[in-house]
């Protein structure tokens, strides 16, 4: 978010407020990434007294730029990484029960094209992490690694075992693919379908916990004052100071920069780009038959094709980045997709006509020098050092996968500095509305029985989709009031928009649009909708007609330079 949105005119935030009269607390964590919002809630639950801050809003850097998938990472193991590929799929498998609301199975197809390619090159690469020649995998070396895979993934029937098909049965499954292949390998993996609002869900929980927890987004950490942390408001200006016993610094492919900013300069990162284009292609659709597929090129790069609420996810390219860059999607990496694509299923057309949403993120990787960006260690570290007279700890990696794995180790490390014991596991604890989310057509039934509260019946399938059993909150404010759909989408409805606002933390207009809601996602955006938006919102928070034409004006250059929308004027403003 550009600093021309500061204004300290706007009215005082409420969880600002609350931070700056409490001041002083155990842990304060810094970002509000998935990992850092997995820690603050992980932190929470033992009853610690805990801070989380945000510079932007949460879940809006690097994880808000993923594949949408909960996956164990079975190219990690030719890097030797089983401790991660081992939590990944452990995790995955829980999140399938208690995330159910967002995470869901998701049936993976590998289309091969050779027996033995990559065979020759696969212990150089595991060895040095080093490319070497480039190479996709032959059936023989993704066997082997599904056979590993399947041994990780052993947990109560979760998710069935991989499955190898020839060319003929491989064809008749999904005869869209291009003929030339050999086989097939079928795995599950899965899928999460609203990153940002899971990620939402777990900041939620946390703040739900009780008065020992409290959270701010748009607050940002600018320096040190006499041992503590000096944050700025980017919304207000306004400045204080903000001291703990332990801080955490969670900010991801920035976390070198936050280090800097608090006077102790490290080089721990060393972050790769991957970039996603979001496309209309009712026939690419269908022809997935609702599996991801999942590729890799010559040039030893992961591509994937992911059919997702109605549009196909193509990503993700593996390059070098700085975190100080803007991140998009570039017309080289549109080019690189679609040729992927025309590989894979080379009888269905593909253009730029169809992208109606693009993005592009950097992955919070460790410095990794001359190793080949593919190759570098999804795995995390905690660095720790001193910050005046508290402990600070630096995170080093980490995925989405593995989120509650990681916060729970570093809070284990937060409590033994403190000398707390931990007094409660999130193992098998529901995350946010996930709680009681019915998973059968009769729990479903009953459900909505109970929590309809007047409202028809697909119209509580929908906000049940949304917000898993957070919809009952939902509901019950849209049942209080006077609702309609809006006048330029009928996807939401106005009393929908207010509790957003009202309740999760909106600051911002392109909150709205990017997290709270999937309407850029999709590619329904409109400047109607844009304008309605910014007037429901606007009015929530205060925003007079100054404001209000900056929001949107923000929103519109934000959608163009970073996602690739560019918007017509909206008519009704027109002279």
């Amino acid at each position: 978010m550009s600093d021309n949105l500061t204004n300290a005119s706007r009215p005082a935030r409420r969880d600002v407020a609350a931070l700056a009269a409490h001041p002083r607390s155990q842990v304060l964590v810094i970002g509000g990434g998935i990992n850092g919002v997995a820690t603050f809630r992980e932190l929470a639950l033992q009853g610690v007294d805990v801070t989380l801050i945000e510079r932007g809003d949460y879940i809006s850097g690097a994880s808000a730029a993923s594949s949408h998938m909960i996956h164990g990472g079975i190219r990690y193991l030719e890097n030797g990484e089983f401790r991660l590929v081992r939590e990944g799929v452990q995790e995955r498998n829980r999140l399938l029960k208690t995330a159910a609301h967002y995470v869901k199975p998701l049936r993976t197809t590998i289309p091969i094209f050779s027996m033995f390619s990559g065979i020759a090159s696969a212990p150089l690469r595991f060895l040095t992490h080093r490319q070497g020649t480039p190479k996709e995998r032959g059936a023989l070396l993704i066997k082997v690694g599904l056979v590993l895979y399947d041994a990780f993934s052993r947990d109560g029937g979760s998710v069935p075992r991989h499955q190898f098909l020839g060319r003929t049965k491989s064809l008749a499954a999904l005869p869209g693919l291009n003929k030339s292949l050999k086989y097939t390998a079928t795995y599950y993996d899965a899928a999460m379908v609203n990153p940002e609002r899971l990620g939402l869900d777990v900041v939620l929980d946390g703040n739900a916990v009780g008065d020992n927890a409290r959270s701010a987004n748009y607050l940002e950490a600018v320096g040190t004052v006499d041992g503590g942390v000096l944050v700025r408001d980017r919304v207000s200006g306004e400045e204080f100071v903000l001291s703990a016993d332990v801080v955490v610094n969670t900010s991801g492919p920035w976390t070198d920069l936050t280090n800097e900013a608090l006077g102790q300069p490290t080089r721990f990162m060393g972050s790769t780009k991957g970039s996603h284009i979001v496309l209309d292609n009712p026939q690419l659709f269908d022809a997935t038959q609702g599996r991801e597929l999942f590729f890799e090129n010559e040039d030893g790069r992961i591509v994937l094709i992911y059919p997702i609420k109605g549009r196909v996810l193509v990503g993700t390219t593996d390059t070098d980045a700085d975190p100080r860059d803007p991140m998009f999607t570039t017309e080289d990496d549109v080019d690189y997709f679609f040729r992927l694509v025309s590989h894979v299923f080379p009888d269905i057309a593909v253009d730029r006509s169809q992208i109606v949403f693009s993005f592009a993120g950097i992955r919070p990787l460790p410095r990794h020098d001359d190793e080949t960006p593919g190759f570098v260690s999804r795995d995390y570290r905690i660095e720790k050092s001193t910050l005046g007279g508290s402990a600070l700890l630096s995170l080093v990696g980490g995925k989405w996968t593995t989120f509650r794995a990681l916060g729970e180790h570093l809070t284990n490390e937060v409590l033994e500095i403190l000398g707390h014991r931990r007094s409660a596991s999130t193992v098998s604890l529901a995350i946010g509305g996930g709680k009681g989310f019915p998973t059968t057509d009769a729990d479903r039934d009953a459900w909505v029985a109970d929590n309809s509260a007047g409202l028809p019946r697909q119209r509580v399938l929908q906000l049940l989709e949304r917000y898993g059993t957070r919809a009952a909150a939902v509901i019950d404010a849209i049942s209080r009031s006077d609702d309609r759909a809006l006048d330029s989408t009928p996807l939401y409805s106005t009393a929908e928009i207010d509790y957003l606002v009202d309740h999760e933390s909106v600051v911002h207009l392109d909150d709205v649009l990017l997290r709270r809601t999937d309407i850029a996602f999709l590619g329904t955006v409109t400047a109607q909708i844009v304008d309605e938006l910014a007037a429901i919102v606007g009015a929530r928070l205060g925003w007079d007609a100054d404001e209000r034409l900056a929001e949107a004006a923000h929103v519109r250059r934000t959608l163009s330079t970073l996602h690739g929308i560019e918007l017509a004027p909206n008519p009704s403003l027109v002279n």
